[in-house]
């Protein structure tokens, strides 16, 4: 199948594109809103691309906030070095793009495995993060204690498949595994719909994409064991307050919604803490619920604004 050339994502809207350098790459971001305003940095999950906050993003620059949605490290436009596809790699580059777009500090706001990087973010770099929004993302500290909601057959399929040498990659730029991602994962049908798989597709078969996100996704489960794995958790353990918003579709296919709220352990790290369930959502909630989510950002914004101005 053909290579995309990523300039081809860098899809019109009301928005501008802009390449930044940050933590040693070049980052691509959609921005809008107004120069001078509080930034709200948008980090999207896998198989995704910044395109997954094409809703939010005028939404929330129409509310007075200056708006970047990313693509991570190996995505889209930005950079796709051979490595750094670790958690704490990608929180650095996220506060590396804060400060490179000229704040002082932003709300960040990441959506499944960039919800992960939203948790590492403030716990890594708690000078930049004033504010924590996570959607379809459970406090990583959360989602390895036992018990714990385990992911449906099919889901915890692709999740297996995803840690294969090789195929994996073959099958994002190949074959369907995006389709399959987007499905069980999803944990909705029929959504996101076929104009949105298709574009998530085509950002699978950038040179190097498929296998930068999918080296995230090996991240998570693979250094549980190891020590970078306990360093993390450390880091977590440590992280100091910030408001959180946490966002969970009770149809998330990957995360199941029960157990999603943050524990009593963890619940430390979010003060104050808001917790919302959408009933008709799964794990990709900007695309599933997208005027909600847009709705919900806006609204808990103005709580942190009056807050912590």
């Amino acid at each position: 199948m053909t290579p995309v050339d990523s300039a081809s994502l860098l899809i019109e809207g009301p928005w501008q594109h802009r390449f930044v350098t940050a933590n040693g790459a070049r980052f691509h971001v959609a921005l809008a809103g107004p120069q001078d305003a509080p930034l709200v940095l948008l980090l999207h999950g896998v198989p995704q691309l910044w395109w997954a906050w094409r809703h939010q993003l005028p939404v929330l620059a129409a509310a007075g906030y200056r708006v970047a949605a990313m693509d991570l490290r190996g995505t889209g436009g930005s950079d796709k070095p051979p490595q750094g596809y670790d958690v704490p790699t990608l929180a650095a580059d996220a506060a590396g793009v804060v400060r490179s777009l000229g704040a002082g500090s932003a709300v960040v706001v990441g959506a499944g495995t960039g919800g992960d990087v939203a948790w590492a973010t403030a716990a890594y770099h708690p000078d930049v993060v004033r504010a924590l929004g996570v959607l379809g993302a459970p406090h990583p500290l959360d989602a390895l204690s036992l018990p714990r909601p385990t992911p449906g057959p099919a889901a915890s399929a692709v999740l297996a498949f995803a840690q294969l040498p090789s195929l994996p990659e073959r099958a994002m730029t190949q074959g369907d595994l995006v389709d399959h991602m987007l499905a069980h994962w999803g944990g909705v049908p029929g959504l996101p719909g076929r104009d949105a798989v298709a574009t998530y597709r085509r950002a699978a078969r950038v040179p190097f994409a498929a296998h930068s996100q999918l080296e995230q996704v090996r991240w998570l489960v693979r250094s549980t064991p190891r020590p970078d794995g306990r360093r993390f958790r450390a880091a977590l353990r440590a992280a100091r307050p910030v408001p959180v918003l946490q966002v969970h579709g009770l149809r998330d296919g990957l995360r199941p919604a029960s157990g999603a709220a943050l524990q009593p352990g963890t619940a430390r790290v979010a003060r104050p803490y808001r917790f919302e369930l959408l009933h008709r959502a799964g794990h990709y909630p900007t695309d599933q619920a997208p005027e909600l989510v847009g709705e919900l950002l806006v609204d808990w914004l103005a709580e942190v604004d009056a807050v912590s101005p």
